[in-house]
């Protein structure tokens, strides 16, 4: 039999979790698939799946095979789209894990012009303060704010993010503006639950939404700490001012992604725009 079929046989079983909707897909019979199966197994002398009445799954060998065969796959897959294109076009669906407070006008244009510059890719976004996992959850790519990236990741640093502690002009008219860290002691603070924060303000209110607790601050409920991306717009009008500027913090934004050898066109083609449209830190 052919083995490169048997392969792609294969991972389709082991995608589609069943031999009856892999062969659907494939438009062979069950028959034919199950024996695609068995050739692979045959040889490399190895038991690759466990079959039950009721599911499919993966032995350690087969989890380790079905790895490896496809990100060769995927590595033909491109050879054959490079020979007949003469390149490699980013194309299809890019899945992308970011920060919330990245839901703001700015970046909406940044991905409305990534877009504009490769229209064949869509955009599945995804935003998280917490660190999703890429492989459970067939992540792409991820933009992380960490002083400490994940050693299972490869990252490219991208830009730096300023935070800042805002206020609105009415709550600093009811209690004063902070001139000091210790000063902050008398004052109400509104702050992330998905970190830690190390300050002497008294916590009025925490949320897991960067958003939130920006329009709490807008609110006049206490002072938030938040990056510049949520509040220039309301800084440049007014509506929120800067206090207490000695406490304010630059932090990294990285690109962090799984695996450098199999990095895909499309994953490559934003990660070049982003890096292009900022000043990428040294």
């Amino acid at each position: 039999m052919d083995t490169l079929q048997s392969l792609q046989v294969f991972r389709q079983v082991v995608q589609q979790g069943s031999f009856t909707r892999a062969a659907e897909a494939l438009g062979l019979s069950v028959a034919m698939t199950s024996k695609h199966v068995r050739h692979l197994e045959q040889h490399v002398q190895a038991k690759l799946l466990n079959r039950t009445s009721r599911r499919l799954s993966l032995t350690e060998v087969g989890a380790d095979y079905y790895r490896q065969c496809s990100q060769a796959l995927d590595t033909l897959d491109d050879a054959t789209q490079a020979a007949r294109q003469g390149t490699v076009l980013p194309q299809g669906e890019l899945r992308l894990t970011a920060p919330m407070w990245c839901a703001t006008p700015y970046f909406a244009r940044l991905m409305a012009d990534y877009r504009a510059a490769y229209p064949q890719v869509t955009l599945a976004l995804h935003l998280d303060n917490h660190h999703t996992d890429l492989v459970a959850q067939g992540i792409d790519l991820a933009l992380r704010v960490t002083a400490q990236p994940e050693p299972n990741l490869i990252v490219r640093p991208l830009t730096r993010v300023r935070f800042d502690w805002v206020a609105s002009p009415d709550y600093l008219a009811r209690h004063g503006v902070p001139t000091g860290p210790q000063d902050l002691a008398r004052h109400h603070a509104l702050l992330p639950d998905y970190v830690e924060m190390d300050t002497p303000a008294q916590r009025t209110a925490g949320s897991n939404h960067t958003l939130m607790l920006h329009q709490l601050a807008l609110a006049g409920m206490g002072l938030a700490f938040a990056p510049n991306w949520v509040t220039e717009d309301d800084l440049a009008a007014g509506r929120l001012q800067r206090v207490n500027e000695a406490e304010s913090r630059e932090f990294t934004l990285y690109a962090a992604y799984m695996d450098r050898a199999f990095l895909s066109a499309k994953v490559r083609s934003l990660i070049d725009f982003l890096a292009a449209r900022w000043q990428v830190p040294s």
